[in-house]
């Protein structure tokens, strides 16, 4: 009978140590520059690990010492930690889905078109209403001008790792045929209708291409890039949640029914 409760325990105790991992992939995702201006998508993933750590503990005390009332507790908070995770795995393969991003030929780096990424994301994250913010952000961070430091010639810059927002944000498109002076300044383009982000391209270091789709696709990009190093690590975590969940269940069973051949006796 005590079995299950043993298994449950140790489950629990095994869940305990996942969040810490899952708290690290979220504190590193939160403290990320690059995403310093999307405020609402950089803890969710730290409170999830939080709140695995303390149900897996309530758990794993009342599994091990058969405490009745906290199992019951434990279950509950499970099952809704469980439906939790769930919507934000379904919200990481939103993010992680169709990609913007195209190879350009002569650039280490790539290019983002903001029709490339799903509605659901165009509309939520980079759309009219929260654009403005993200844009003032992004203008006000070091993400763009930190460009000059570390690249001085247009081989360096063209041959650069850069990531998904200083592609989209700091320079105008490849395909605008703009000449490189300087990471953020580009002139004389050689096919300035070919796009709508090439006329909007300023030289300006709060402007550059933050009114560009390219910059949100860029956005979007950057996201796609680091959810998707976390969502490994959420379906473990799942797996092993309704694994604990299902025993539990059985321990919890176990409990009463001690708790009622007591109260027989």
């Amino acid at each position: 009978m005590s079995s299950s409760n043993n298994i449950t325990a140790f489950l629990n105790f095994l869940a305990f140590m996942c969040s810490i991992p899952i708290i690290a992939s979220g504190t590193w995702l939160a403290s990320n520059p690059d995403n310093e201006c999307i405020h609402w998508l950089r803890w969710p993933v730290v409170f999830i690990g939080i709140a695995i750590m303390l149900v897996s503990l309530t758990g794993f005390i009342g599994a091990y010492w058969k405490k009745e009332g906290l199992l019951g507790v434990y279950l509950v908070c499970m099952a809704l930690l469980i439906v939790l995770l769930l919507v934000l795995l379904v919200l990481a393969f939103v993010v992680t889905g169709p990609t913007g991003d195209y190879m350009v030929p002569g650039r280490a780096y790539r290019d983002y078109r903001l029709e490339g990424f799903s509605y659901w994301l165009r509309d939520h994250i980079v759309g009219p209403d929260n654009w403005g913010n993200i844009r003032a952000c992004l203008a006000d961070s070091a993400i763009c001008s930190k460009l000059n430091n570390q690249y001085v010639t247009a081989e360096q810059f063209f041959a650069a790792d850069l990531s998904p927002i200083q592609s989209g944000c700091c320079k105008p498109p490849t395909i605008c045929g703009y000449q490189y002076m300087n990471p953020t300044l580009w002139i004389n383009p050689t096919n300035a209708v070919v796009d709508v982000d090439c006329s909007i391209w300023n030289n300006d270091p709060n402007q550059l291409c933050y009114n560009c789709d390219s910059c949100k696709g860029g956005l979007l990009g950057n996201l796609r890039k680091e959810w998707k190093k976390s969502n490994l690590i959420l379906i473990i975590t799942l797996v092993i949640l309704i694994s604990v969940y299902l025993i539990g269940c059985c321990a919890y069973k176990n409990t009463l029914t001690k708790s009622n051949s007591k109260g027989k006796k």
